[in-house]
């Protein structure tokens, strides 16, 4: 009986320093930085008022920034956000949220009238997911065919070709028909297992110096010449 006890007792302080290990590495995973040596975050009116100049010393050297939803929405941060970024030196760039409710040229629309044309900023994104979404799933092809009618107006504004970040059932369904565009990966804890992604986004409950709260911590695919060459003119043009 004894000898039982004992296994037992040795198997759940076994099973503790296990799970204790796996909680460890999940909450300090961080990719090599020597492979992937620039950090960047992306925020949105949830991580309220920033301190970009505390941010900017945090090891972090671009912010996409949430502009626009839909075909009226705008982040109330937006404008605020960008000024603050770019004025402590971090390369910057907008992202909007498509939503499937509205038709494709309203919120083409809506993003351009919001976000200032400025070629130097990282190219433009669009976020498609489910969380969040309306009800209405469309087809891949029905999609496909109003992301088509979104990124006409929005790449020639911008002179850049658009990135697309998709996650979760969205990405399962519509990652193999939406138009071809370089990809904003999501991989928490672990590496995408590929490199067809320009940016990785691997924590989503990320703790960045200057932002009171989780933000979400992503990495560029190369160095400082990928970011260089991102915030160049007519990208992908």
């Amino acid at each position: 009986m004894r000898r039982y006890l004992f296994g037992l007792l040795v198997l759940v302080v076994l099973g503790c320093a296990a799970l204790a290990v796996g909680y460890r590495y999940f909450m300090s995973f961080s990719p090599d930085r020597a492979v992937y040596p620039i950090r960047g975050i992306d925020v949105s009116n949830h991580q309220g008022v920033i301190d970009w100049r505390r941010v900017a010393a945090d090891d972090v050297s671009f912010a996409v920034v949430k502009a626009t939803e839909g075909g009226d929405w705008v982040d109330k941060s937006f404008l605020r956000n960008i000024a603050g970024a770019k004025e402590v030196g971090l390369a910057v760039g907008a992202y909007h949220f498509f939503t499937f409710c509205r038709p494709a040229i309203e919120q083409a629309q809506n993003f351009i009238a919001t976000v200032p044309r400025d070629r130097s900023w990282l190219p433009p994104v669009v976020d498609i997911e489910f969380h969040g979404n309306c009800p209405r799933r469309p087809t891949p092809e029905e999609l496909g065919a109003e992301l088509t009618a979104f990124l006409e107006p929005v790449e020639a504004y911008f002179g850049k070709q658009a990135i697309f970040y998709l996650i979760g059932e969205a990405e399962d369904l519509y990652g193999a028909t939406v138009p071809d565009r370089l990809r904003w990966v999501r991989s928490l804890s672990r590496h995408p297992g590929h490199e067809d992604w320009v940016y990785w986004q691997y924590d989503n409950k990320g703790r960045v110096d200057g932002i009171e709260g989780d933000v979400d911590l992503n990495v560029l695919q190369g160095g400082q010449s990928r970011l260089a060459e991102l915030t160049q003119q007519a990208v992908g043009f």
